[in-house]
C-alpha cells in the first residue's frame, strides 16, 4: 500500500463496456471532511466513477484505497462497513412502509450493527437521522407519498444512519427548489463538521458531490474534479475550475462562465 494513498484515492482507474471507455485513467484523493464536486457533461463517466468507487460495478484496471486499506476486492456491503455511503439520484424507498422503517433498515447496516445498542434503540436512532434531515415530520407517512424534496432528504437520512466517513452523492439537488436546495446543502455542510446528532455520532464526513446546479455546488465544495470522455481534465478550486479553458469548452461555455 502507497504512503500516499491517505485517507481515500483512486489509481488509474478505468472501466470498459465494450468498446466504449466510460471511466479513463483517472487518478485523485479526498482529505477527511473534504467535500469535492464532481462535474462534466452526460456521459461523461461521473456515475459510473461513483459506482467503481462503491462497489456497485467493477474496474477493468486500477486501484481504490480507503483508510490505508485497498478496498478493490471489497463487495458494497463490506464499503460500508468500513464508513462509506451513497445516495442515488433515482431515490427507491420502500414506497408502502412508513418513512421512519426505510432508515431504521440502515441502522442495521454492518457498521452500526456490531454494537449491541443498536439493537435496543434502532428506532431512536432513525428518527435522529430524520431530524437530521429535517423530515422528522413525515416518520410514519408511507415514503410514496413524500415529494421529490423529501425523498432526496430520506436518501441523505438513509446515509447517515450508517455513520459514514466518506459519502457518495449523485445529484442530490436534481429536482429541488431553490428553498429545498438551499436547507439540504445546510444540512451537507453539518454533517461535514461532524458532531452528536441526538444518539448518531460523526467525527465529519467527507463527500464526493455529482451535480449539474453549479451555483449550488459551488457554494459548498472545497475542490472540484472535472470529467470529460471518461477524463479527468480538470481538479481545483471552484474558482480555478471555472476559469479553466478545457472545461469551458467542454462543459461550461462561455456564456455560462
Amino acid at each position: 500500500m502507497s504512503e500516499k494513498d491517505g485517507f481515500f484515492s483512486v489509481h488509474n482507474l478505468t472501466k470498459r463496456f465494450g468498446g466504449v471507455v466510460a471511466v479513463d485513467d483517472v487518478s485523485f484523493s479526498v482529505q477527511p471532511q473534504e467535500m469535492v464536486g464532481l462535474i462534466g457533461p452526460n456521459g461523461a463517466g461521473k456515475t459510473t466513477l461513483v459506482r467503481l468507487i462503491m462497489g456497485l460495478a467493477h474496474p477493468d484496471q486500477g486501484r481504490i484505497a480507503f483508510k490505508d486499506e485497498d478496498i478493490g476486492r471489497f463487495s458494497t456491503f463490506r464499503r460500508v462497513s468500513r464508513g462509506m455511503a451513497m445516495t442515488f439520484q433515482n431515490t427507491r424507498p420502500i414506497r408502502r412502509v412508513p418513512t421512519i422503517a426505510n432508515v431504521m433498515i440502515a441502522c442495521y447496516g454492518p457498521k452500526a450493527s456490531h454494537r449491541g445498542e443498536w439493537v435496543k434503540t434502532v428506532e431512536s436512532r432513525a428518527m435522529d437521522a430524520l431530524e437530521f434531515a429535517g423530515i422528522s415530520d413525515v416518520a410514519m407517512e408511507p415514503a410514496e407519498t413524500l415529494s421529490q424534496g423529501e425523498l432526496k432528504r430520506l436518501e441523505i437520512a438513509r446515509a447517515i444512519a450508517t455513520e459514514p466517513e466518506l459519502m457518495l452523492l449523485d445529484e442530490p439537488f436534481a429536482g429541488l427548489t431553490q428553498p429545498e436546495t438551499d436547507l439540504l446543502a445546510s444540512s451537507l455542510r453539518r454533517m461535514r463538521q461532524g458532531g452528536r446528532f441526538g444518539r448518531l455520532h460523526s467525527e465529519g464526513c467527507a463527500m464526493i458531490i455529482i451535480e449539474h446546479k453549479l451555483s449550488a455546488l459551488m457554494r459548498i465544495v472545497d475542490r472540484v474534479l472535472v470529467l470529460h470522455e471518461g477524463r479527468l481534465i480538470a481538479d481545483g478550486t471552484p474558482r480555478e475550475v471555472v476559469a479553466n479553458p478545457l472545461v469551458i469548452e467542454a462543459y461550461l461555455g462561455a456564456e455560462a462562465v
